[in-house]
């Protein structure tokens, strides 16, 4: 009988983190809250959700653009909230991020070769003809022309401009790459050639990813596993096509009830939620989707669920009603899957 490999330790891992922020008020904005999550060498993993779930939050926390105010954000076995400055700089060039609107990630006064090459200057030792060299490698990996490389952001198209900042990401070889849904501002046909683009990457460069979306059909098609997040809080985790194929959570249902399939085929039942996500300033007391999920009952408002796994530990979802067939084991508010 042959022994079964370890999986790999995880690359990034978020330990019970919350982020709240100080708007004046009485109470802070607490926009993350509760969340636990891992990311192996060569893994994708998909953060879905509405507006204002917290997504990008988690994606600058990952990165130590912002620190969590609660729980703990792992890069390698190392704490970022508690590396010496220094230490943190070194270290950035192994996770880059990839922002929404690449017009507003760009410098506009400094041609695409300049901006291509900055990521080198700050973090590597190359010559001058060192860097122009790996400007041009990378440029022709992003299928972007090299005249382009004189160019300015306005001579450019969206996907150009996500091109550049793809490659810019890429520059450092980082290890892991957060990307804050980088294909919402482009056409479909330009969003189609960037995720067959990033899927390329992955696969030659072995990059890890943490990608933001609210675009299920790309989280499926591009991500191992899906965190599902509701008003801050993670109520659905799991491989993506398990998530998909058998939503457990009543939120998770309601999202996947509204996919359109390309195919006219294909039918789905619609399960239409009553009123709007609340805000962050008056969460619920207990669950986060008790005031549209159609089937609250009283003790849904005692507390915030626990996360509950299958007999494999790797599917979760935090609610009350999970079938106990199905979910069995609850886990303590600190563990990751």
């Amino acid at each position: 009988m042959t022994a079964m490999t370890p999986p790999e330790p995880a690359l990034l891992q978020l330990d019970n983190v919350t982020r709240a922020f100080d708007v004046g008020g009485k109470r802070p904005l607490v926009a993350v809250r509760n969340v636990s999550l891992q990311i192996r060498p060569g893994e994708v993993v998909g953060l879905v959700g509405e507006s204002g779930s917290g997504k990008s939050t988690i994606g600058r926390m990952a990165i130590a653009l912002l620190p969590p105010t609660g729980g703990r954000v792992m890069f390698d076995g190392r704490d970022l909230a508690s590396m010496a400055p220094d230490d943190l700089r070194r270290l950035r060039q192994r996770m880059q991020i990839i922002f929404q609107d690449p017009w507003g990630a760009l410098n506009p006064r400094h041609t695409i070769g300049r901006l291509m090459e900055e990521p080198l200057l700050l973090h590597t030792k190359l010559s001058a003809a060192q860097r122009r060299e790996e400007v041009i490698a990378m440029a022709q990996r992003m299928q972007l022309g090299l005249p382009l490389l004189e160019r300015y952001p306005a001579q450019l198209s969206g996907g150009q401009l996500q091109r550049v900042c793809i490659g810019r990401a890429l520059a450092t070889k980082p290890d892991l790459l957060v990307l804050d849904e980088p294909t919402s501002s482009l056409d479909v046909s330009v969003r189609a050639g960037i995720l067959q683009l990033l899927d390329t990457l992955r696969r030659e460069t072995g990059v890890a990813m943490l990608f933001i979306s609210h675009d299920l059909e790309t989280i499926h098609a591009l991500c191992d596993r899906v965190v599902v997040l509701y008003l801050g809080c993670e109520v659905e985790t799991g491989p993506v096509d398990t998530v998909f194929k058998n939503p457990a959570h009543p939120y998770t249902q309601a999202l996947l009830s509204a996919q359109l399939f390309a195919d006219p085929a294909v039918k789905t039942v619609r399960q239409h939620l009553q009123g709007e996500i609340p805000s962050p300033l008056a969460a619920p007391p207990g669950c986060p989707f008790s005031t549209r999920c159609p089937v609250h009952e009283a003790r849904c408002d005692e507390g915030l669920p626990a996360l509950r796994s299958d007999s494999a530990g790797t599917h979760s979802a935090r609610c009350i009603r999970l079938a106990p067939d199905r979910f069995f084991s609850s886990t303590s508010s600190t563990d990751s899957l």
